[in-house]
């Protein structure tokens, strides 16, 4: 009879357990997160896997710097700013200013040459306080005028809970931000401005012959981590919104007023573990795959083929994909003419009785009217069939 040691009946009872749980697609609860909100939500799909509090406003700190360098990369990309601008330093951007003292810096000093480039990377690796008032004051020409402008990006987000006092996070009552809204504005940067983004995944910078290491711990302990940035201030506690991507699959997760940096990324990295162990995304139904080709009446052509305009991506439990139950329901008649794109019925995506997912169906190529002798025939026909029920 085989004999199993003691010491390794935990690990083989666990490993059973979570096959038999992926087996049967039941996902267990998220990990206990001893932080004071977070969220972990697919960033593909949107779907939140796992969330506590992530619509308290609170204080965001460093984090903050996620939304400057998203306004930076925006006016880059509109070409108002270059990254070749040398910027002028003022005495309020100076690292010496009082109102920077103990807090991260990035060390510029005034008529000492700095570019926006390295500005960006002041910010987003060493966190400087001193280079968002740089960049701030480039762009907008004070440090008000641009937190209106990080204002204006926020309510265009959808971040409608957080409000902007400054370009840096340092404590103000009015101050603040929530974990949802944190994570709408990682989905942004890492999909509207990829090349920015590969910045939050750098591991150091030098600058003022200053070495400083990028703080998000994860970026060299775990290989899919990619980004994006740590905050901490006495009243916001440590926070850290990280991005991983493993197997095509990408993460995004949020915690807020952990109590160490060890512990922010600690509960980071179970969110994470969490997310990609139990869950899956994909492409449940491609765009422009035909799902019927219905009968159309009044058309050069009888028959039409439909199907999505664009995809429909789902994050699911591991092993629930094969229950997932699709339904057409098409207009009954189809008429033509019809563009591209014309609505002629809805697919419905239902899981264990539950609707996940409500679509357009849509012609996927145009058809003009018939001729009239076509058209008149057609009607005919739609007359008899209406008639007998067919």
């Amino acid at each position: 009879m085989m004999r199993i040691f003691p010491a390794l009946m935990a690990p083989l009872l666990t490993f059973l357990f979570t096959g038999s749980v992926l087996a049967q697609g039941i996902v267990p609860a998220a990990p206990q997160v001893a932080a004071r909100a977070y969220l972990l939500v697919d960033a593909t799909s949107g779907t939140v896997l796992a969330e506590s509090n992530a619509d308290e406003q609170l204080p965001p700190a460093s984090l903050t710097k996620l939304m400057t360098g998203y306004v930076l990369a925006s006016e880059i990309a509109a070409g108002r700013v270059s990254r070749d601008d040398q910027v002028v330093v003022s005495r309020n951007a100076w690292s010496q200013n009082p109102v920077f003292n103990g807090s991260s810096l990035m060390w510029i000093e005034p008529r000492m040459p700095v570019t926006i480039g390295q500005l960006e990377r002041g910010i987003v690796i060493s966190s400087g306080n001193d280079a968002t008032v740089a960049v701030a004051e480039h762009i907008a020409g004070s440090e008000q005028a641009f937190a209106d402008l990080l204002n204006k990006h926020a309510a265009e987000l959808g971040m409608h809970s957080s409000y902007f006092i400054n370009s840096h996070g340092l404590p103000h009552p009015q101050h603040l931000t929530t974990a949802r809204d944190l994570a709408t504005l990682a989905k942004a940067i890492i999909e509207r401005y990829p090349e920015h983004y590969k910045i939050y995944g750098e591991r150091e910078f030098t600058y003022n012959e200053i070495r400083q290491y990028n703080r998000n711990a994860l970026l060299g302990e775990d290989p899919s981590v990619d980004g994006l940035k740590t905050g901490y201030t006495r009243e916001a506690g440590y926070g850290l919104v990280a991005s991983a991507e493993r197997n095509g699959m990408r993460l995004i997760s949020v915690v807020m007023g952990t109590d160490s940096p060890n512990a922010r990324k600690r509960e980071t990295r179970s969110l994470l573990n969490y997310g990609f162990r139990f869950f899956e995304t994909d492409v449940m139904v491609p765009a422009g795959e035909e799902l019927e080709k219905p009968r159309v009446w009044k058309g050069q052509a009888d028959y039409l083929s439909v199907g999505l305009a664009e995809d429909l991506v789902l994050t699911l439990p591991r092993g629930k994909r094969r229950d997932l139950i699709r339904e057409t329901v098409l207009q009954d008649p189809i008429t033509a003419p019809l563009a591209h794109g014309d609505a002629v019925g809805e697919l419905t995506l239902t899981l264990d009785g539950e609707v996940l997912e409500q679509r357009p169906i849509v012609a996927l190529e145009p058809l003009e009217a018939g001729g009239f002798f076509a058209r008149l025939w057609d009607m005919v026909l739609m007359w008899l069939a209406k008639l007998f029920g067919g």
